[in-house]
C-alpha cells in the first residue's frame, strides 16, 4: 500500500533564510514554488528522486502551536484503496481531492493528531513537472 515517505512539511519563519540554509548550506536543489494572492508562500526541494521537503511561511497561528513539522506525507500506489482501508479501520479520513499541484490526495490524524497526508502522483504532478503551485487553500 505505501510505497514511500514523499515528503515533510516544515514551517519557517524566514522563507529567504530557509532557502539559504536548505540551498545554499545543505544543497538540496529546489524543485518548485507554492505562491498564495500573488505572494511567495512556500517552496518543494528534492532530497532524493521522490522524496521531498516542503517548507511555508509560518503564520502567527502555527507560531502559536509551537510546532516546526505540519504534517508528513506517504507516497501510494492506490489512493482509492488506501481511503477503503482506513475507514474500514475507523480512521477518520478526508475525501480525495486533487491538490494544486496536481496530485491526488486525502488526510486523516495519527493517534496523538499529527496530521498524515497520503498521495498519489498524476503526469501533471508538479513533483514531475516542476511546475509552480498557486495555493488555493
Amino acid at each position: 500500500m505505501i510505497k514511500a515517505l514523499a515528503h515533510l512539511c516544515v514551517f519557517a519563519r524566514d522563507l529567504n533564510r530557509s532557502r539559504e540554509f536548505y540551498c545554499g548550506v545543505l544543497g538540496l536543489p529546489q524543485h518548485f514554488d507554492f505562491f498564495k494572492d500573488g505572494v511567495l508562500f512556500g517552496f518543494y526541494l528534492q532530497v532524493s528522486p521522490g522524496q521531498f521537503i516542503e517548507v511555508f511561511q509560518a503564520g502567527p497561528a502555527t507560531e502559536t502551536r509551537q510546532q516546526r513539522i505540519h504534517h508528513f506525507c506517504f507516497e501510494v500506489e492506490d489512493i482509492d484503496a488506501l481511503r477503503e482501508a482506513l475507514i474500514k479501520h475507523g480512521v477518520a479520513v478526508t475525501p480525495k481531492k486533487l491538490g494544486c499541484d496536481q496530485t491526488w490526495q486525502c488526510w486523516c490524524k495519527d493517534p496523538d493528531g499529527t496530521d498524515v497526508e497520503f498521495q498519489q502522483y498524476t503526469p501533471k504532478s508538479s513533483q514531475f513537472t516542476k511546475t509552480n503551485c498557486l495555493v488555493d487553500w
